[in-house]
């Protein structure tokens, strides 16, 4: 499609030419604007053959990505978590009281929690909505995520209210001989 405009010295082919915008011919434009012209009717063109081009590369480039997203998660090696590691002992805290830990080396934090006695719960600290990090809320019976006041059952890891759907990956615990064990993680995508 050719356009054209009025120009000083007569119509001109947008497609083939440059047009200055205050409409002087080129050899009165100042020195930068000669040296690069810029034809802006051409350069904004886009072919239907350069978009479909754009459009099925761009989705390759997705699908490749996910292929090998999959490939990765389908053929990585996760360390096999140690059984009974120890991560407390029973009167290092108080009940209602926390710590963290990371079980197994090397994964997300986790948070320890001592609901009676020789009762404890455990579970992955951060939030299942946006990896905040949740902190106990012993009084109410709950976890607390601060970031966008997501609540979770502290008996249970279940999403009481907020925005997590999901519950936090529990980790299950054995009390032996005054140590507080982990010995595995329900649930965990890490």
């Amino acid at each position: 499609m050719i356009q054209s405009q009025r120009g000083v010295d007569g119509p001109r082919d947008l497609d083939h030419g440059t047009v200055p915008p205050d409409g002087r011919p080129l050899a009165d434009q100042p020195k930068w604007r000669q040296d690069f012209p810029i034809d802006w009717a051409q350069d904004e063109y886009v072919s239907r053959r350069e978009l479909v081009k754009f459009m099925v590369l761009t989705s390759a480039a997705l699908a490749v990505g996910q292929f090998w997203i999959v490939l990765k998660s389908a053929f990585s090696r996760h360390p096999a978590p140690v059984a009974g590691e120890p991560i407390a002992q029973v009167d290092e805290l108080p009940i209602g009281g926390a710590k963290t830990f990371t079980y197994p080396e090397g994964s997300t934090p986790r948070l320890l929690v001592r609901t009676g006695a020789t009762a404890f719960v455990a579970y992955d600290q951060q939030c299942t909505h946006l990896l905040c990090p949740v902190v106990p809320a012993f009084d109410a019976g709950r976890l607390h995520c601060p970031c966008h006041n997501g609540w979770f059952d502290l008996e249970t890891g279940q999403p009481v209210s907020g925005p997590p759907r999901r519950a936090l990956p529990r980790v299950r615990l054995e009390v032996r001989n005054g140590t507080v064990y982990a010995t595995g993680v329900e649930g965990s995508t890490t």
